[in-house]
Parts: C-alpha cells; structure tokens; sequence
C-alpha cells in the first residue's frame, strides 16, 4: 500500500512540474486534490492502456530502439488529459506536442523521484 502512495505522490509531483515547465499543459484548478485525482487518472492509464499499446506496436518501438515509447506516453498524457475533461478535473494538455514534452518532463521527473526514494529505502 506505502509503494502505491508513494508512486501516486511521485506521479502527483511529476505532472505539477510539467504543468509548471511546458506551455500547454495547465491546471485550472490549483489545489492538490485535482492533481492528485488527475495522477491518479495518469496512473490507471499508464497501468492498463499503454502495455497494450506498447505490445501492439512492439515492432515499431523495436525499428526505432525504443523512442517511440516516447509517442506512447505522450498519447497517454493525452488520453489523461480527455479523461480529466470529461471529468471536468481543470488538467489540460492543448496538443501533442506540449504532450510530447510534458511526457519527457514527467518521465524525467518521475525517474529522479524514484531514484531519490529508493536512495532514502536502502539507509
């Protein structure tokens, strides 16, 4: 349960820095339990939808040695973003380039979190 929490507050953090860092994505809404909704969001479709894009398109991320994991999870930042509308969250992400960039930025943000964290576990 603990590894969970901590993997939602780190995806939390993540989208706030992309938000912050990348034109074109937003939060309308500034308080934490929208972030944290829309982390949770991110999270349900990292964990079922992008596997299966990523088994689909395996050749395809074999021909380009892996970069085109990079479109997938700008697709899944998409695919956040209309849930969140739906839900009427306040998360936007206006194209898929700020999709792009804001996927790079999360991916970044998320490896150093999870780095720093599992630094903190082994003392």
């Amino acid at each position: 349960m603990r590894a969970l929490i901590v993997r939602l507050v780190i995806n939390a953090v993540a989208l706030f820095v992309a938000a912050r860092v990348v034109p074109g994505i937003a939060f309308t809404e500034g308080n934490w339990t929208t972030i944290v909704l829309v982390a949770l969001i991110f999270g349900v479709v990292n964990a079922f939808v992008s596997p299966i894009l990523k088994f689909l398109t395996c050749p395809v991320i074999l021909l380009t040695l892996g970069l085109f994991t990079f479109v997938i999870n700008a697709l899944m930042l998409l695919l956040t973003s209309a849930i969140a509308d739906a839900l009427k969250l306040g998360f936007l992400v206006r194209d898929f380039g700020a999709a792009f960039w804001g996927a790079l930025i999360i991916s970044f943000v998320s490896f150093l979190m999870s780095w720093l964290v599992k630094e903190d576990d082994r003392r």
